[in-house]
């Protein structure tokens, strides 16, 4: 792991002032460890009646994907962190993404609703690109697989406001 001033283990205020999703939509409870590379995070918002993402009273393990999503903005803001450091009293406010390309999802379950106990996401760098990154994870309950795929994470430009990535 990283050697740092920042804990190993992030919490929600953190989380919720580093990315840009609030409220109820900021889907990841805790960051339980992370390095360079990987962020291991929990939740158990997929078991709360109110979680935005439910559709007709359930949560479709497609929703795994926006999890994942999540827990990579999460380490990107980590990680910003870090290399910002001496940290200036005022924070920066979240970097804006978006979500460029979701890849060799599999799906071993139909929602995620179903499982009480908190799951566990794992988000592991698989390469660096201009301005975003491409990260493998996997969904775990316990000890069962729920979902693994890949996902394309890119930062929004800058310079003009325009969202997209520059060329």
């Amino acid at each position: 792991m990283i050697g740092s001033e920042m804990p190993q283990s992030v919490g929600r205020d953190w989380i919720a002032r580093h990315i840009p999703h609030h409220g109820s939509m900021c889907l990841i409870d805790e960051v339980t460890a992370w390095d360079g590379e990987t962020i291991h995070c929990t939740t158990r918002t997929h078991t709360q009646a109110g979680n935005p993402l439910r559709a007709d009273g359930r949560l479709g393990a497609a929703c795994g994907v926006e999890y994942a999503a999540q827990a990579v903005a999460i380490h990107c803001a980590i990680l910003q962190t870090q290399a910002s450091r001496p940290a200036t009293t005022a924070e920066a406010p979240p970097v804006q993404g978006y979500l460029a390309a979701v890849r060799d999802v599999d799906s071993r379950v139909d929602r995620l609703d179903a499982f009480p106990h908190a799951l566990d996401i794992v988000a592991s760098r698989y390469a660096a690109l201009d301005r975003g990154a491409v990260y493998t994870f996997i969904i775990r309950h316990q000890s069962a697989t729920l979902l693994t795929g890949r996902i394309t994470l890119k930062a929004a430009a800058h310079a003009t406001g325009a969202v997209g990535p520059s060329t």
